[in-house]
């Protein structure tokens, strides 16, 4: 066991390296210029996702579509992901992630662009699409398209269920004393309840959970903040220092060097907001909306709050607190959150314990649906009932077993998703560029696409 889980490690070392955050990055950088900057269209992407667009073709609101696709995307990398950054490339680190979201908002919207233009409507009327489809109905790549879908099935157990319940049933059992196999047993249940209920029912229960637990969790962070204010612009000034200077960091910090700030922040940023993976435009074709760049755009808003908000707040939460308490360890990124939050009395621990099992339930729900979908992908509907009830025994089993072997084959899964959806997205960019130029820089944006 010790052998295999070295074997995906190095893989996983591989593929998750500069070459993979080169072309991640470099995506993002290449769509953002050549669809000059969609950016600058946050506020109106804002708008769009909560304006119900009853007269369109699809199965689920655009704010139901942002909720399920931000339900799978703000977890628990929010969380300990941005504190793994801090703990392992200094406070520079921190810049790096939120960049990393700010030009994945191109991509984002790429994703949801392509979901909407080659989607495909289903016999009972439903509405199917994402990279898989992109790549055969666009590219013609079928073969391609086959293997995105295997690598987004098998990455559900890991990213989606596995992962997930064991960060909520650790949670609990160090938190409260609750024994990890309970834990794993209500929440089979809860997401049993949900699931079987199909895209409505998820969509509507991440319509719900998604506001709530954020604000919640944002609430916890501005407490942070004003208990730490003396602190805050020492932060931000040492985390702007740390991203560009080669030299120790201060603060108590080791200087880790600009190489090690931007990997780990790149690589973080990646995790966090999914641009690029492949997995948020599965449920964006679900969306009803008017034309591909309508749902784009409100695709696009989605790495806004997760990155752009939600991480930021995140590491100013971490830098601040490493400042204004120098008993934190901060070398030790798995609870270098959990300290921090401690500092707030009484509520400190129980909010991030909330933050903790809420992102972590949406994460499940969310990728239940993307894996989902990539079976019916692959066989129809003839094996959905039988991934639903494997998906939901996977959580039980990942709440109660060591997952270093799975989070490893996790991370090759998500690498080998992101590299046929890259490939889409740059070989179809002229698509991107002509149907922006249609709807967006046209301004037709309220107009109907003939489907």
């Amino acid at each position: 066991m010790e052998q295999l889980n070295n074997y995906f490690s190095d893989i996983s070392t591989f593929l998750w390296g500069w070459p993979m955050m080169i072309l991640l990055l470099g995506t993002h950088l290449f769509l953002t210029i050549r669809l000059k900057f969609p950016q600058r269209k946050i506020f109106t992407a804002i708008k769009l996702s909560v304006t119900r667009d009853p007269g369109a073709t699809g199965d689920v609101s655009q704010f139901g579509s942002l909720a399920t696709a931000l339900a799978a995307t703000i977890g628990t990398g929010n969380i300990i992901g941005v504190a793994t950054a801090v703990s392992l490339g200094g406070p520079g680190a921190v810049l790096w992630c939120w960049l990393t979201g700010v030009f994945g908002i191109a991509t984002k919207y790429s994703e949801g662009l392509l979901a909407i233009k080659y989607r495909v409507k289903t016999n009972d009327g439903r509405m199917l699409g994402g990279p898989m489809y992109a790549l055969e109905r666009g590219l013609g790549w079928k073969w391609l398209a086959i293997l995105f879908a295997a690598f987004t099935a098998l990455a559900s157990f890991g990213i989606g269920s596995t992962v997930q319940a064991n960060a909520m049933s650790v949670m609990t059992f160090e938190s409260y004393g609750v024994p990890q196999w309970l834990t794993g047993l209500v929440v089979c249940g809860l997401l049993g309840a949900v699931v079987f209920g199909g895209v409505k029912s998820i969509a509507r229960v991440c319509g719900f959970l998604v506001p709530f637990m954020a604000l919640f969790y944002v609430i916890g962070c501005i407490v942070i903040l004003f208990i730490n204010s003396s602190f805050v612009l020492p932060a931000i000034k040492l985390i702007f220092q740390s991203a560009f200077s080669p030299e120790a960091a201060g603060g108590g910090f080791v200087g880790s060097g600009v190489m090690l700030a931007a990997r780990y922040g790149i690589a973080r940023g990646l995790f966090s907001n999914e641009s690029g993976l492949g997995s948020a435009p599965i449920v964006a074709a679900a969306a009803q909306t008017r034309n591909p760049v309508r749902q784009a755009l409100v695709s696009s808003s989605g790495t806004f709050w997760d990155t752009v908000v939600i991480c930021a707040m995140t590491g100013l939460v971490i830098v601040s607190s490493i400042l204004a308490y120098p008993d934190i360890d901060y070398t030790h990124g798995a609870t270098l959150t959990k300290m921090a939050f401690s500092k707030i009395p009484y509520l400190g621990t129980p909010m991030l314990a909330f933050g903790v099992l809420t992102f972590a339930f949406s994460t499940a729900v969310g990728w239940c649906y993307y894996g989902e979908k990539a079976v019916e992908y692959l066989s129809g509907k003839k094996l959905m009932l039988t991934y639903r009830i494997i998906y939901i025994l996977s959580v039980f089993f990942g709440s109660i077993i060591n997952l270093t072997l799975v989070w490893n084959i996790a991370d090759c899964m998500n690498a080998l998703m992101a590299i046929p959806n890259l490939l889409s997205l740059l070989f179809l960019s002229g698509v991107l560029v002509s149907e922006t130029k249609k709807y967006l820089w046209g301004g037709k944006l309220d107009e109907y696409s003939e489907e």
